[in-house]
C-alpha cells in the first residue's frame, strides 16, 4: 500500500502520517526532507527538481508499503499514478494558522521575533500560509491541491474537519478496508 497524505501547512499531514506509519508498521517519508536542503536557517535552501525526485524515488523503492506526507503537486505528472490512496486534509484557516504560529514558536523560540532575518522569514511564511485558502499563494494553495486531486487515478479520502489523529486514522483505515 502506497499512501500519500497531503494538505496545507499545519493541516496535520505529518502528525497523521507518522501515527499511521506506526500503526501499520510502514516507513514514513516527509516531502520537506526532499524539498529543503539542510541549512543554518532551516527551510531556506531548496534541492533541484531533479535531485528531490531522484532522492524520493530511491527511498520509496526500498519498501513495497509506505506513507508519504506533504505536497508534491508540482513535482511532475509521474506522481499522479504513484499511489494506491491519497488522503487530503483540510482545516479551517483560523485553526490552521493558530497551529502554524504555535509550531514555529515551539520549533525556533523567540528568535523568530528577535532576529531581523528570522522575523522577516517568519512573517513571509505566515503570509504565504495564510494565502492557501483564498488561492493568493503561488504554487501550493487550495485550488492547486483540488486540481491535482482531480487528476489522480486512485481513491482520495478527504477529511475536512478538526478531528483527533485517532479519528482521522479510523476514517482512513475504514475506507481502505472497503476497497
Amino acid at each position: 500500500m502506497k499512501i500519500h497524505i497531503m494538505g496545507a501547512s499545519c493541516a496535520g499531514s505529518t502528525t497523521l502520517g507518522m501515527a499511521m506509519a506506526r500503526q501499520l508498521s510502514y516507513p514514513y517519508f516527509d516531502t520537506d526532507k526532499y524539498f529543503w536542503q539542510p541549512s543554518e536557517i532551516p527551510f531556506t535552501s531548496r534541492y533541484s527538481f531533479e535531485d528531490r525526485n531522484k532522492m524520493l524515488k530511491d527511498d520509496l523503492l526500498l519498501s513495497n508499503n509506505w506513507i508519504l506526507g506533504g505536497s508534491i503537486i508540482n513535482w511532475g505528472d509521474e506522481w499522479l499514478t504513484a499511489f494506491d490512496c491519497v488522503v487530503f486534509l483540510y482545516l479551517p484557516q483560523p485553526i490552521r494558522m493558530e497551529r502554524l504560529k504555535a509550531r514555529e514558536l515551539d520549533r525556533y523560540g523567540n528568535i523568530i521575533f528577535t532576529d531581523a532575518t528570522r522575523n522577516r522569514l517568519y512573517k513571509e511564511f505566515v503570509e504565504w500560509a495564510t494565502g492557501y485558502d483564498d488561492n493568493t499563494t503561488n504554487g501550493r494553495n487550495l485550488q492547486a491541491h483540488q486540481n491535482w486531486l482531480n487528476k489522480l487515478n486512485c481513491p482520495v479520502i478527504e477529511i475536512t474537519s478538526d478531528t483527533t489523529v485517532q479519528q482521522r486514522l479510523d476514517v482512513i483505515l475504514n475506507n481502505l478496508q472497503r476497497k
